[in-house]
């Protein structure tokens, strides 16, 4: 298969598999039963309710969809592939994927005393995606498949990112033990980086 071929269906499976992603989140915002409610109040009360759910939807949503653009920018660089590529690529996916559970986890618990292992599991997944940037662009970089040499320094760049990202979301997974709260505010804050960082990819 030509470069180009591999490069459209690594593309188009990783589209499917953030659009997936992106679409499981919303199934876990939904009030109770209809059955255990009586009124107008009680269903004004039930969508308040969903306060942290609907928190956790558009933290991950944005999460995963800013994952999404700097993976886009990062595929763009890239002008081959190797077997070693395609399966840290799919380590990636595959932290992507898992991100709808401690949402769910993040949504239930969130305002509870008892948030702590929701908000270290969550950012334990963000870690784990961290180590996927590391993995890719690492071995884009060991097997000279990026474009030219600016690329190269982008996704240099990328791999620096991952390492910086592991050691916060990890720091911040420990802290949550104690801070919950805290450490959910400051890694929402954390993704504006983030985001920054896509557009400037993109731009690039």
């Amino acid at each position: 298969m030509t470069r180009a071929g591999t490069s459209t269906r690594l593309e188009a499976l990783c589209d499917g598999v953030f659009a997936i992603a992106l679409t499981l989140l919303i199934l876990d915002v939904r009030v109770t039963s209809p059955e255990s409610i009586g009124s107008t109040a009680q269903l004004w009360r039930a969508l308040q309710h969903l306060t942290p759910a609907l928190f956790a939807f558009v933290l991950s949503f944005g999460i995963i969809l800013i994952t999404w653009v700097n993976h886009h920018a990062m595929l763009e660089m890239i002008d081959d592939s190797s077997a070693a590529f395609l399966y840290a690529n799919g380590f990636l996916l595959l932290t992507v994927v898992s991100l709808p559970f401690p949402t769910g986890l993040l949504g239930d618990f969130l305002w509870t005393n008892h948030a702590a292992p929701a908000v270290v599991l969550y950012d334990a997944v963000l870690a784990l995606q961290a180590i996927g940037w590391s993995l890719v662009s690492g071995v884009a970089l060991k097997g000279q498949l990026t474009r030219d040499e600016r690329a190269t320094a982008k996704v240099r760049e990328a791999k620096r990112n991952g390492y910086f990202a592991f050691a916060l979301y990890a720091g911040l997974a420990v802290l949550a033990v104690w801070i919950p709260l805290v450490v959910a505010i400051a890694t929402t804050v954390s993704w504006g980086f983030w985001l920054a960082l896509g557009i400037r990819m993109k731009r690039a």
